[in-house]
């Protein structure tokens, strides 16, 4: 099958890759429809996490076709449309049992804190993602949902990341309504964050980025504010500036470890090595945030430590909130907001590319060109199913 291929830092190729097979009885074999490229993805490319290994296949958002299942799987069928979390869970453990599926104890039983994560390093398991034309979902009965017939393939795919998780951060927030929300992100994440806290009755939200594109493509589809970071001196005055120089409410960080905005924060954490990526935004978001606020992390840091204002923090009494999402917990109350209007997920997909193209689609991503919000890549089996079902409909 093609696979894209870890070579190291900005590398990544097209590759054959041996066909996935069925290992244990609760696996199925999943034939890839679609699957993105995530932020989360670029920490990879960018050399950021470590035991990110060469030849390991990267995609933790990805919809397919069931073609094979194992003797032990009674949940779906060879033929079933899936969307597959992004998170591995066997869904039975004292994690799973409280819904906090990204912390599943048997699917990464070497590490302490994260569970299993598709195409992600080794320190989230190992297991191979789905830029690929064909992927082995273990735990079959559990993780994978049946994408409901009126559900368009293209809003699935971000259903398996990227709204979750947005949503989750909000939620995180425990936004009140009439609260000031600040996102730091105006990528994927940040987006679907910043229209999920209209949702739970935010009554201003403010997006921060450096990109310009980004800024306009948010506030046309979240109807936000935005501030571009590179033309404000301090981060946390100007967003108390902001508000009547008490500070937001809540503020998300949708950023994690690529940050920019601070030279100290970016040699030590992204060109030295020294901290788990730059914490440009944890600082933004505890320094701008009210006293007694609340503050929700998603973007993405290494496993090892970063340099936070913690005593900041604990004097002004701040609530931290963070994890990886549990994606299934969220998909019945997310699938009803799209039914009803009130989310239109494939609207931010600006690129869809042929998986043979997917160092080029990389270098698009990273380097944020064309205007690129969202790519999304399709393998050629892919395009050769609906070459066929076209076909059949004429």
């Amino acid at each position: 099958m093609l696979a894209m291929n870890y070579r190291g830092p900005y590398r990544v190729r097209a590759d054959h890759k041996p066909d996935p097979v069925i290992e244990h009885p609760g696996d199925a074999i999943v034939r890839v429809l679609r699957s993105c490229i995530c932020g989360s993805d670029l920490h990879l490319y960018h050399g950021m996490v470590p035991d990110t290994r060469v030849g390991h296949t990267f995609g933790h958002e990805f919809v397919g076709e069931v073609v094979d299942i194992g003797s032990g799987v009674q949940n779906l069928k060879v033929g079933d449309r899936v969307l597959v979390p992004f998170n591995l869970f066997c869904g039975s453990c004292f994690f799973c049992e409280r819904e906090l599926y990204g912390n599943c104890h048997n699917t990464n039983a070497q590490a302490t804190a994260v569970g299993g994560i598709y195409g992600y390093s080794h320190t989230a398991g190992g297991y191979d993602g789905g830029q690929a034309e064909y992927v082995r979902v273990p735990m079959a009965d559990v993780g994978p949902y049946v994408i409901p017939d009126d559900i368009h393939i293209e809003d699935a795919v971000l259903l398996t990341d990227a709204v979750p998780t947005g949503y989750q951060a909000a939620e995180m927030g425990d936004i009140a309504e009439g609260d000031t929300v600040v996102v730091f992100g105006a990528g994927p994440v940040g987006i679907f964050a910043a229209k999920s806290a209209w949702l739970m009755g935010a009554g201003r939200v403010i997006v921060v980025d450096e990109v310009e594109y980004r800024l306009e493509f948010v506030k046309r589809f979240a109807q936000c504010e935005v501030v571009n970071f590179r033309e404000v001196n301090d981060m946390a005055e100007h967003i108390k500036k902001m508000t009547d120089w008490m500070g937001a409410d809540v503020t998300i960080d949708c950023v994690g470890g690529d940050a920019a905005g601070s030279i100290a924060q970016t040699l030590t954490g992204r060109l030295m090595k020294m901290q788990a990526g730059a914490s440009t935004v944890l600082h933004w978001a505890i320094n701008s945030v009210r006293k007694g606020g609340n503050v929700s992390i998603v973007g993405v840091y290494g496993p090892t430590f970063n340099a936070v204002p913690i005593g900041n923090a604990l004097n002004k009494g701040l609530t931290l909130r963070m994890n990886q999402a549990s994606v299934k917990r969220h998909l019945p109350r997310l699938i009803e907001h799209i039914r009803a209007g009130r989310l239109n997920p494939k609207e931010i997909i600006t690129h869809r590319i042929p998986l043979e193209e997917v160092a080029d689609a990389y270098h698009i991503f990273s380097s944020k060109l064309d205007e690129c919000i969202k790519p999304v890549l399709i393998p050629p089996s892919a395009r050769e199913v609906t070459a066929v079902k076209a076909s059949a409909q004429q």
